[in-house]
């Protein structure tokens, strides 16, 4: 009889210490992506936010997130609300879409929400962190095409097209987010 009272108290108080329904949902994990092609340029990238886009190997005079620390990041965070994207940011919501129509043939690109209206072919729902840690869009991957220009490589959705806009030497990689315990907030460039 005691043993039933002390089993009663302990699931009361429990019951008790549990969220109410209703209650603010837990905060959205910050994380940042590593590329992982094994044997490739791309391994081990970490992948930054420039120009609206998600670029591997940014070079360092090109990086020009204003963050909260004052510093030049290489690393871009993230996280993910209800399947949709954005950067860890300041005062401006910054927020990815995609287009995997045939125009943009998986183009991956972030804007300041609010400012910019988008076309109907412009995704921002299908975001996922998989079983195995990686970033995918719908179940798709991601594809890193070299710049003419320098070392880095710009970011795509992976729609089955291995040359994005005529593009040479793309090469599909795993997209491994890793925690972020201390993200530092920053504003990230957008087109001019």
């Amino acid at each position: 009889m005691q043993l039933t009272t002390i089993l009663l108290s302990l699931f009361a108080a429990a019951a008790s210490a549990a969220p109410a329904s209703g209650s603010c949902p837990a905060p959205a994990r910050k994380f940042g992506i590593m590329a992982l092609r094994s044997a490739s340029p791309i391994h081990f990238g970490q992948v930054s936010a420039s120009q609206s886009k998600l670029v591997l190997h940014l070079p360092e005079s090109k990086l020009d997130a204003q963050c909260a620390d004052g510093k030049a990041r290489e690393d871009a965070i993230f996280y993910i609300r209800d399947g949709e994207l954005f950067l860890f940011g300041n005062d401006k919501v910054q927020q990815f879409f995609v287009d995997r129509s045939g125009m943009g043939q998986g183009v991956l690109q972030y804007f300041n929400k609010g400012e910019t209206s988008l076309g109907s072919r412009f995704e921002l729902k299908g975001w996922a962190v998989d079983e195995n840690d990686n970033l995918t869009f719908n179940g798709a991957g991601l594809l890193a095409c070299p710049s003419t220009a320098d070392s880095s490589w710009y970011i795509w959705v992976s729609v089955g097209n291995d040359k994005p806009a005529g593009q040479e030497g793309c090469l599909g990689f795993n997209a491994r987010t890793l925690t972020n315990a201390n993200p530092v907030k920053c504003t990230y460039s957008t087109y001019a």
